[in-house]
């Protein structure tokens, strides 16, 4: 993609982060404002946040078919069975 292209999905890529970037200022210059204790409630909310997120991604890559077994069974597989990716083709 060249720099002069103006699709919705680069629009709204640069929208969200921008919105991003001005919602963590934002978020800053309040923190600045917070006594420690409002500050610790904030800490706990943000990690509550946090692994919720981290919680719904969890879920997400449980509910792929086989996905857990596949891993399971990459976990189980001895080593000298694998071969290190960057031998596997050079010229990529």
């Amino acid at each position: 993609m060249d720099s002069t292209d103006n699709s919705p999905i680069r629009d709204t890529e640069s929208t969200a982060l921008i919105s991003a970037t001005e919602q963590q200022q934002q978020l800053n210059d309040l923190l600045k404002q917070l006594s420690p204790e409002r500050l610790q409630v904030l800490a706990d909310f943000a990690a509550y946040l946090a692994n919720a997120e981290s919680e719904t991604a969890t879920q997400e890559l449980l509910a792929i078919p086989g996905l857990l077994e596949r891993v399971r069974q990459n976990q189980a597989t001895p080593k000298a069975q694998s071969s290190n990716w960057r031998t596997l083709r050079s010229d990529v």
